[in-house]
């Protein structure tokens, strides 16, 4: 019975990490459409703005690497 709850409880774990793959892929859409919302209302400024949106992009999907890495080692490691 014990098993089952460890069990249970790394499964459970492991799901909730990986919830931060999806609210990575937002934290994206969310830097790409600000991106574009200032590229329409200064198309001059957009190009010495890219720089910015790849380092955005950067943060927010190593973010959601790490939990996908956590959500890996609590199923496969504890």
């Amino acid at each position: 019975m014990e098993g089952d709850i460890a069990f249970f409880g790394q499964f459970l774990g492991a799901g909730l990490a990986a919830m931060g793959s999806g609210i990575a892929a937002l934290g994206v859409g969310n830097v790409a459409g600000n991106f574009l919302a200032g590229a329409l209302r200064n198309p001059s400024a957009a190009g010495g703005q890219t720089a910015t949106l790849f380092i955005g992009i950067a943060f927010a999907e190593a973010l959601g690497i790490f939990s996908f890495l956590v959500a890996l080692l609590l199923m496969f490691a504890v």
